[in-house]
């Protein structure tokens, strides 16, 4: 799990790539959970809120840009 201060940290280039990395992560732990081979199905919640925290920021610095 992220933590939100990580996560401020990193620059949108990098958030990008992370956001596209943890989507990745969701479809295959879906695609494990659905085969029966998922050994921890906590991780599926947890790979879902880092993407919402990730996509969060992005859309703070987004506003921020157009209020400057």
């Amino acid at each position: 799990m992220m933590k939100i201060d990580k996560i401020k940290e990193m620059s949108s280039p990098d958030l990008e790539k992370e956001l596209s990395e943890l989507k990745t992560e969701l479809f295959k732990l879906r695609f494990s959970l659905a085969t029966n081979s998922l050994d921890n199905p906590m991780r599926i919640k947890e790979v879902k809120k880092d993407i919402a925290r990730v996509k969060t920021v992005l859309r703070q610095r987004e506003i921020e840009e157009q209020t400057n």
